[in-house]
């Protein structure tokens, strides 16, 4: 599989954004093993990109590591620091599952504030819990939603 190209500017954002990443997949004394690549292509998969922490001493040998992990998993070569390295993959974009039509939004928890007709006074903050079929109106209640009127089926296929 090939290895996938990047830009100094491509590669110098990718950087930044793995700057705050810890190793996922730990290379042992083992070596580069099946398992081992599985796990960094399930990686690659869920994550797009991760670091990688090899725990050999030997520089040439985390070098060559590197190179083929790039080549084999078709991924791009990000970073190499220390025992640190670097991978990026475009991520699979997932097909959405369509979701029903009737189905109504989470409840929500809403901080409201009431002021006081006294100045000086502080406002009293509220926490409401809004259902998924509730509305909150611009004075701090909670309204019930207007329920949506049922569609046929032979109206929503003509749509």
């Amino acid at each position: 599989m090939p290895l996938i190209q990047l830009t100094p500017a491509q590669r110098k954002d990718h950087r930044a954004d793995a700057h705050h990443l810890d190793p996922v997949v730990m290379v042992g004394n083992d070596g580069l093993t099946d398992n081992v690549k599985k796990e960094i292509d399930n990686a690659l998969n869920a994550h797009g990109l991760i670091k990688i922490r090899v725990f050999s001493d030997d520089r040439p040998a985390r070098e060559a590591m590197f190179q083929s992990l790039a080549e084999d998993l078709s991924a791009a070569p990000i970073q190499h620091i220390g025992k640190l390295l670097v991978l990026w993959r475009p991520k699979v974009e997932k097909e959405k599952t369509a979701v029903s039509e009737d189905r109504m939004a989470g409840p929500r928890d809403v901080k409201v504030l009431k002021y006081s007709k006294r100045a000086g006074q502080r406002p009293e903050v509220k926490t409401l819990r809004v259902l998924g079929n509730q509305r909150l109106t611009a004075g701090g209640n909670v309204k019930r939603a207007k329920p949506k009127p049922k569609v046929s089926v032979k109206k929503r296929s003509q749509t």
